[in-house]
């Protein structure tokens, strides 16, 4: 078979037969040439993870390598790098050096109370792998803590009250800095985030009132680690549900607090309640990029309009739910929240990169719903295959007329085009629901390149039911809550994202055919000119 017959041949399994024809299409023009807006990569800028102490495992790293091959992704953020298991703070080890040593002010001012040893290895293995911190700073060292007992529900049990003296807090913190900056270096420190505790509005702030005692804690955070360097980037509120970014920026307004960057969180099954203080039911396509848009809105009206936003956690679950977070759910579901985000944050963290993640306790099983966008054993989920062809968009881009569509480009590189067919999640909860018969119609999408040859090349990459999801082999193996060694080598290789498709356009289009919860990215693979 010849070059052309074999493209028009392999065309036709994405053309409909006309038979099918009576099926509503839905078109849109993309034009390389129109005008274009900036389309940073911030949904894959930065990652969270499971807390600090995991990063030295060597499962977190091999999934953290994988992830940097596909997304190039810079940063990383995790709970607990001040939590005990950690080792930073113990004020014991400063008692036990003026025994040992002859000249007790000299072991004073050695730092004996700091042990850095731990914090080193994180970030050393971090840096390794081309991966900055983003350095939360959490969470409260029990023999500094106003209450020892304050501890988290989370299987770590993390304490999260208030430091029993300032002063303590503060020179850890000035330590803390000085500390890193001596090792790194200033002018690699200063790319560094650094953000004042996590989610203080909620259940991991034991401080009362919340607001105004976490506002005395980040004062001294910020204003302690200025002390070490004025080039230090430090911000906050960190809350979770989108919550006080306005009133934040107000406060560091009016008592001359330091402050580089607002952050926040939010999750898609969030509710309007606790996002918006309203009684509406707001779809879970929608929820992330809605509370965006308000806090953007908050910004700008704050006294201080262009501060960078940093949504540092997101994800379409703040719960265990393996019909979303597990499932091709997440590839429509992501599309449309980066669509519908643009221009409104400069960086969004999905939570979180690896389920080498501890939480809830030791992970029994490589499928309950976690977070990551790799499985226990190193396993790809289709988010994994979603965040890798989803990189293939460009930084400029450009209008169509769709909310099933996105269109971009490159100086000098190709079109690239994301389309997809959202449907809601099979089921929501811990339990996991088969897939139905049919999740919905397939969505029929003719694309027109605008100026193409009418015969050129294109690569179509997929992510559903059939393509680039593991969760059908792991069904065909009978869902085994502890599987084999050679069941795992079994699910990497299923989890492996699907070859991509070669065709050529007819006519200067390309009819697509997409099933509910699919994804699909087209590149056109020709010289623009």
């Amino acid at each position: 078979m010849n070059v052309k017959a074999r493209g028009i041949a392999i065309a036709a399994l994405l053309v409909l037969p006309v038979a099918v024809r009576a099926q509503t299409v839905e078109r849109i023009v993309v034009d390389a040439k129109a005008e274009t807006t900036p389309f940073p990569h911030y949904w894959e800028q930065t990652f969270g993870s499971g807390r600090a102490v995991l990063s030295l495992r060597e499962s977190y790293r091999n999934d953290l390598r994988a992830v940097k091959q596909i997304t190039s992704f810079e940063s990383v953020r995790f709970h607990g790098i001040f939590m005990d298991e950690v080792g930073l703070y113990d004020p014991d080890r400063r008692a036990i050096a003026f025994a040992q040593m002859k000249n007790p002010d000299a072991a004073a001012s050695d730092g004996a109370v700091y042990n850095f040893s731990y914090i080193d290895q994180i970030y050393d293995g971090l840096l390794a792998n081309g991966v900055r911190p983003f350095v939360e700073l959490s969470f409260m060292p029990k023999k500094m803590a106003s209450d020892p007992e304050a501890l988290h529900a989370f299987w770590y049990k993390q304490n999260v009250s208030p430091p029993k003296d300032y002063k303590l807090w503060d020179a850890m913190m000035t330590a803390f800095a000085q500390h890193l900056i001596a090792r790194y270096g200033i002018e690699e420190v200063a790319k560094w985030n650094f953000e004042v505790w996590n989610e203080p509005n909620i259940d991991f702030w034991a401080g009362n009132p919340k607001q105004p005692t976490y506002f005395e804690l980040y004062d001294h955070t910020a204003r302690a680690l200025k002390a070490a360097s004025p080039r230090i980037r430090v911000g906050g509120p960190a809350t979770a549900q989108a919550a006080w970014v306005g009133v934040f920026l107000e406060h560091c307004k009016q008592n001359n607090v330091p402050v580089d960057f607002a952050s926040t969180h939010v999750y898609a099954n969030d509710t309007a309640p606790d996002v918006f203080h309203t009684q509406e039911v707001i779809p879970r396509d929608k929820m992330v990029c809605r509370a965006v848009r308000k806090v953007h809105d908050e910004i700008a009206a704050s006294p201080m309009p262009t501060i960078p936003l940093y949504f540092s956690e997101y994800n379409a679950s703040y719960a265990n739910e393996p019909d979303v977070t597990d499932s091709v759910y997440m590839g429509p579901w992501l599309a449309a929240t980066i669509s519908q985000c643009d221009g409104l944050v400069q960086n969004m963290a999905y939570w979180a990169f690896s389920d080498v993640f501890e939480e809830q306790g030791v992970v029994r099983t490589p499928f309950y719903g976690g977070f990551g966008l790799m499985a226990a054993g190193s396993i790809p989920k289709p988010t994994f295959n979603v965040f890798a062809i989803l990189h293939q968009l460009g930084d400029r881009r450009l209008k169509v007329d769709s909310e099933s569509a996105l269109a971009t480009v490159s100086a000098g590189g190709p079109v690239v085009v994301a389309l997809w067919n959202y449907a809601p999640p099979d089921g929501t909860g811990a339990t996991y629901t088969p897939p139905p018969a049919s999740r919905g119609p397939e969505k029929v999408m003719e694309v027109t390149f605008a100026g193409a040859a009418k015969a050129a090349a294109v690569t179509v990459w997929r992510v559903d039911e059939k393509h680039g999801n593991v969760i059908a082999a792991y069904d065909a193996m009978g869902r085994p809550a502890t599987p084999s060694r050679e069941q795992i080598r079994q699910l990497q290789k299923a989890g492996a994202a699907a070859p991509p498709e070669h065709v050529r356009l007819v006519d200067g289009k390309l009819e697509v055919k997409i099933p509910a919860q699919g994804l699909v990215v087209v590149r056109l693979d020709e010289k623009r000119k």
